[in-house]
């Protein structure tokens, strides 16, 4: 049987419009457009207001604020795969004089720098970028409260330090080097740091009566590479679909999987983990990727679940009053519910990665007396699990060198390679070096310790 990609139930359709309009009307924004892209395509949109002559549409660009964050460090990720620098480089390596000490790239993505979480005053979401001209406007007297390295503490001025590096390596603005090298390839033609009609105003809205106030957009100078955006439901959507699965225009798969895992932890009232450049939350069991957004005037939310093959995208028109991020990772819930991901076709591996020398190394493998299982998976890459309840399981990718790096979980980073007796025949696996044997305690495998000559054996009665 064939299975073809079609669009959403009219059940489900009517759940995220109910979802949408619940959450346009208790949180009393002037409109809300959202969507939902799944196996590579939008498929469902929808908004809800009409302040404006029309109702917005998946092609109505908002304000994105902080979700150009993802967009900047996609920049500097491609830095590093090209080989420009390192992200565990000092920023004053590639930027010197900024007078931040010795902060390091992965830092600053990872908000755990230490720098202050926002300017010196004047309050710079409001206020024009023109009044910060140096980076010494932007980092203040004081740009560093907090021990690099020690804590998750949110910066948006680590991201304008990341935009001036982008600038000091690529010889180019920041603006120039995103449409160039991001926007462009990946089709995003309605992502612009500037609006392009039509797109929706920003409003405040009162918070005890139902009244509104328009809020400025200001240009944020130096400050866009933390927030600067606007984009659509539509261009947002593909940009999940390319964070989920990568471009080799623009980053590879590998590089965003580096993305989406864990930096650090949050502080103690945040939700979730920070990886580079993009928030990682759990929502009812689900983890969703991406990056949500505010301005004064505008709110955005991007989730993203791999696993689903699934992302939301919701973009509103107002300061504050509806819980945005719940919104969007309600609209992945839905779907996810009520039409699971249908499995792709099950195939067998391409000829050229049925190694007989790799197929002799799958099955029952033991560390100490906890059974584990190796597979092979595509791309010659292996996955060590627990066959029975938790434990330190973990995905490797193959490196030239007949090794493999951990992808994931506790392995990740460290080598997993083969140990070979004289002859050639296998004596164990070192997984950073722990020593995984075909027999528990294998006594001929060179188990740490040794393993006692009389062997196994029971209670004498």
């Amino acid at each position: 049987m064939t299975l073809s990609t079609e669009d959403l139930l009219p059940s489900t359709r009517r759940a995220l419009l109910h979802r949408m309009a619940v959450g346009q009307s208790e949180g009393r924004v002037p409109s809300i457009v959202g969507g939902v892209r799944r196996d590579g395509r939008l498929v469902w949109s929808g908004a809800r207001g009409d302040i404006a002559a029309d109702a917005p549409e998946a092609d109505h660009q908002f304000r994105i604020g902080s979700i150009t964050k993802t967009f900047t460090a996609v920049l500097v990720l491609r830095l590093r795969d090209e080989g420009l620098l390192d992200l565990d480089d000092p920023l004053e390596k590639h930027l010197p004089g900024t007078g931040v000490g010795t902060v390091t790239i992965r830092q600053l993505l990872g908000h755990t720098a230490g720098l202050a979480a926002e300017t010196p005053s004047p309050w710079w979401e409001r206020t024009p970028g023109a009044l910060r001209p140096e980076l010494a406007d932007v980092l203040g007297e004081r740009p560093r409260p907090h021990r690099p390295g020690h804590r998750h503490h949110y910066s948006n001025p680590g991201y304008t330090l990341l935009g001036s590096l982008i600038e000091a390596v690529r010889g180019a603005s920041w603006s120039d080097v995103l449409r160039r090298e991001v926007l462009e390839p990946l089709g995003l033609h309605r992502t612009s740091p500037q609006p392009q009609a039509p797109h929706a105003d920003g409003w405040a809205v009162h918070p005890w009566a139902d009244v509104i106030l328009p809020e400025p957009a200001e240009d944020l100078g130096l400050m866009a590479p933390a927030g600067q955006l606007w984009s659509t439901v539509s261009d947002l959507g593909r940009f999940a679909s390319f964070l989920a699965e990568g471009d080799d225009r623009v980053l590879g798969a590998a590089s965003l999987a580096e993305m989406r895992l864990p930096a650090a932890p949050m502080d103690g009232d945040e939700e979730g983990t920070y990886g580079l450049g993009l928030q990682i939350v759990r929502k009812e069991g689900r983890t969703l990727v991406g990056h949500t957004g505010s301005l004064p005037g505008f709110l955005a939310a991007l989730w993203l679940s791999v696993e689903d093959d699934m992302a939301a995208v919701v973009l509103a028109n107002a300061t504050s009053g509806v819980a945005i991020g719940d919104l969007a990772a309600d609209l992945v819930r839905i779907v996810a519910e009520a039409e699971p991901r249908i499995p792709r076709p099950w195939r067998p591996l391409p000829e050229a990665e049925a190694d007989p020398e790799l197929l002799a190394l799958t099955g029952a493998w033991y560390w100490g007396t906890r059974s584990y299982g190796l597979t092979l998976v595509r791309g010659r890459g292996v996955e060590l699990r627990p066959l029975h309840g938790s434990g330190r399981g973990a995905r490797f990718v193959a490196r030239p060198d007949g090794t493999w790096t951990g992808l994931d979980g506790y392995y990740t980073g460290e080598i997993l390679r083969v140990v070979r007796r004289a002859d050639g025949s296998v004596s164990h696996l070192d997984v950073g070096s722990f020593v995984f044997t075909r027999e528990p305690y294998d006594s001929q495998a060179g188990v740490p310790g040794g393993v006692d000559a009389d062997g196994w054996r029971g209670i004498g009665l």
